[in-house]
């Protein structure tokens, strides 16, 4: 009994770790279809691997490591630069894994719920697990480039800020995407099904233009974001920056749009910008939006039992009579 139990146990690591090494190397390889060079490295400004790492590491415990580590493998052996088994391929394994694991350490020291219902939860997301803990895999891998010279040390904090931003866009965009899914909530309210309808045809419409459009007319994505949360909260507001992230990473990698003719370098600037805000706009505002709804939610049960608590007290107590009317002496 005890080594059938084993043998289950060992059965589902290994399907776990196969699983995840295989959603791994498909993001990644969905990442590198868009990149951007810059300083004579290409980078890709949303890495989706790293969200998928720290979301699997969530969901399923430290173990989910090795498969990680694998798929983390399996991408750098894809790349041309590294066909072949090189020492600088375990430092850069090594970078990917460890940084969405000290993200998740970070993440459960301060008390991290999966479901991103407290604004705290969308604020140790973004300023712990991505922009902290992302600087190891930049430091990381960044550095083995410089060493092995694939890359000039004077160029090392630009291409830094390229890969980390890209990191960082990973757990911002794609982690609270797994997440939500995990949790099999529903992304559209049933009732407001014809306002979801008006706001994909919305979205459909007007992120092409403001992404593909030689006057610089991003800011008309932020309405459709803030309508997105307040009406459908993380669901709506997260497909819809993940939707505009996406044409604008697009536009930029195609050279059109309002980053025609800028340098390498001011796109990956204007491109992380704008993604970068957009997914800190929708993950921050659903959470506050979520957090107010569940605060009213609890207040109005909390009213709720306190009433039912009064009429269960003053149950059979007869109406008290009002008092009598007091004479004014005169007979």
């Amino acid at each position: 009994m005890v080594a059938t139990e084993e043998m289950r146990r060992t059965a589902v690591f290994a399907l776990e770790t196969l699983v995840i090494a295989a959603c791994y190397y498909g993001a990644g390889r969905l990442g590198l279809m868009r990149r951007l060079t810059v300083e004579g490295a290409v980078f890709t400004p949303i890495w989706p691997p790293t969200g998928v790492a720290v979301a699997a590491l969530l969901l399923i415990g430290i173990r989910a490591w090795l498969g990680i580590a694998i798929g983390a493998f399996l991408v750098v052996l894809s790349l041309s630069s590294f066909a072949t088994l090189q020492p600088s391929v375990a430092g850069i394994v090594a970078g990917n894994t460890v940084a969405p694991v000290c993200a998740l350490l970070l993440l459960r020291w301060v008390g991290f719920r999966s479901d991103l219902s407290r604004l705290r939860d969308g604020l140790a997301l973004v300023f712990l697990a991505a922009l902290a803990a992302m600087t190891i895999s930049a430091t990381v891998d960044v550095g083995l480039l410089v060493v092995t010279d694939k890359l000039a040390l004077g160029g090392f904090w630009p291409v830094w800020l390229a890969w980390w931003v890209g990191d960082a866009m990973g757990v911002l965009i794609v982690t609270p995407l797994l997440l939500m899914v995990y949790a099999l909530r529903v992304p559209v309210n049933l009732t407001r099904w014809k306002e979801a309808v008006v706001l994909v045809i919305a979205a459909g419409a007007l992120v092409p233009i403001a992404t593909r459009s030689s006057i610089s007319l991003l800011f008309l994505v932020y309405p459709l974001l803030i309508w997105a949360a307040l009406r459908f909260e993380l669901p709506g507001s997260l497909a819809c920056a993940l939707f505009a992230s996406v044409m604008a990473t697009v536009a930029a990698t195609e050279d059109v749009g309002s980053f025609h003719e800028l340098s390498h370098t001011e796109v990956m600037i204007k491109l992380q910008a704008f993604n970068g805000t957009m997914a800190l706009t929708a993950l921050l505002l659903s959470a506050v939006i979520t957090e107010q709804r569940n605060t009213r939610r609890s207040v109005e049960m909390a009213c709720q039992e306190l009433v039912q608590v009064l009429e269960h007290l003053t149950a059979g107590n007869p109406t008290p009579r009002p008092p009598p009317a007091e004479e004014d002496g005169h007979a």
